[in-house]
């Protein structure tokens, strides 16, 4: 079964809006549905190429932390734009070595009929980034597709971008990293069993594995958590106060970990979340990590914690639809 909002290459004629994606923040939005609409005046699909891996990684160059995995990029694409369907060329030794040309030929007019092809003004292409837009441009008139770039967006702090994302993340700035996104940053992984520390300092917690986003500096933070029930469908399962670090007082090494605060299971069944997959959506920054001189100080200071995010948290609803999610 394919993920949500992920098709196979289309048979007929396309729109082909190229891009990483990461992120899917607000400047990619406008650009896909501007592609949408385009593409329905020009009668033909809408499409959103994307690659994985990522090229950076294939060729060796330092790649960005991940703002969002792909099949929470496919998800997102099809749940703000859902006329776009989203085409994943796998990127590899074979594909890097095509010339610009040999690219345009098979990829965009053979595999993807593209009768439009949109970039970003810092496409580059082909082997050894040897193409840009002016080449895209020229090949597409022998091909049979006319190509421009997106005009950057943004808002009076600068153009939207993922880049812009990564450095207020890292910043702690989640007031402007919602605002580029349109929605939290968020961390997606399995809970794993953990030393249960926190149920017996009576703030037990789900601890996630395996998270391939970006992670924040070391930290408690406001969350709003789904569950992943299975891909494309997440519910809301609770709010919570989520602390990233190495729990420097008890030393137990390095986690990201939440306490639910109003999590209120129908069964037991649902009581049990080991082996659940969650999304710890990061709201906002309490504070920084750090080590307190007894259990009981620590005790205290979850609380206190517990009951900052409690306010921070107190307009996020889960979305009406039963679907899933917060607004």
């Amino acid at each position: 079964m394919n993920p949500a909002g992920l098709e196979p290459t289309p048979s007929g004629p396309t729109l082909c809006a190229i891009g990483n994606f990461d992120g899917v923040h607000r400047g990619h939005v406008e650009v896909l549905r501007q592609a949408a609409r385009e593409a329905e005046l020009q009668r033909a699909s809408p499409v959103a190429l994307t690659f994985d891996p990522p090229p950076a990684v294939v060729l060796g160059r330092s790649a960005p932390a991940l703002l969002t995995t792909l099949e929470r990029k496919i998800e997102l694409i099809a749940e703000t734009v859902p006329a776009i369907r989203v085409v994943v060329k796998t990127f590899d030794r074979d594909l890097a070595q095509r010339s610009a040309e040999e690219f345009a030929t098979t990829v965009l007019a053979g595999e993807l009929h593209a009768v439009c092809v949109v970039v970003g003004q810092n496409f580059r292409f082909g082997r050894a980034r040897e193409g840009d837009l002016g080449t895209l441009k020229k090949l597409g008139e022998k091909l049979g597709f006319t190509a421009h770039s997106t005009e950057l967006v943004g808002d009076d702090k600068g153009p939207w971008s993922s880049t812009r994302v990564r450095r207020a993340v890292q910043a702690g700035d989640f007031a402007d990293v919602e605002g580029v996104l349109g929605r939290p940053h968020s961390l997606t992984g399995t809970v794993m069993r953990g030393d249960q520390r926190g149920r017996t300092l009576g703030f037990p917690t789900a601890n996630l594995g395996g998270v391939e986003e970006l992670v924040p500096p070391y930290g408690v933070y406001a969350v709003v958590v789904d569950r992943l029930d299975r891909p494309g469908i997440s519910r809301a399962l609770a709010k919570g106060v989520a602390n990233i670090g190495v729990r420097p007082t008890v030393g137990a090494g390095a986690s990201i970990e939440a306490h639910l605060l109003d999590f209120q299971p129908a069964t037991d069944a649902e009581r049990d979340l080991y082996g659940a997959r969650l999304r710890f959506h990061l709201v906002a920054f309490l504070r920084g990590e750090q080590k307190f001189a007894s259990l009981d100080a620590l005790r205290a200071q979850i609380g206190v914690d517990a009951n900052a995010a409690k306010a921070i948290l107190a307009s996020r609803k889960p979305v009406p639809d039963g679907l899933g999610g917060w607004y």
